[in-house]
């Protein structure tokens, strides 16, 4: 029994990379930083899932202490992206209502 949850973890494992390797494509040529955002943002969330997984597979409680620490700073960066973002799209708007009126 103990012989299939490994193939199952190993399978798991698969997946979560060719999900992340998705993701990594759609944050390079997403039409929009929208979709970027959101992107890096799964980016972030796989890799929590794939190191948890690992720490189980392998017995190291250690590894969620990385993984928490992960999901922390992941959180942070999609959060600063995002207000970077949002200043960036405040200061095209008023330069093309400043151009409307002139």
């Amino acid at each position: 029994m103990t012989e299939a949850y490994a193939v199952l973890y190993n399978i798991t494992l698969g997946i979560l990379g060719l999900l992340l390797l998705a993701c990594l494509v759609r944050a390079i040529i997403g039409p929009r930083i929208a979709d970027r955002l959101i992107a890096i943002n799964m980016m972030g969330t796989l890799i929590v899932i794939i190191v948890c997984i690992l720490a189980f597979v392998m017995g190291e409680g250690g590894l969620v202490d990385v993984a928490i620490t992960y999901v922390m700073l992941s959180f942070l960066a999609v959060v600063l992206l995002t207000k970077i973002y949002m200043g960036v799209y405040h200061e095209k708007r008023r330069r093309e209502e400043g151009s409307d009126h002139a």
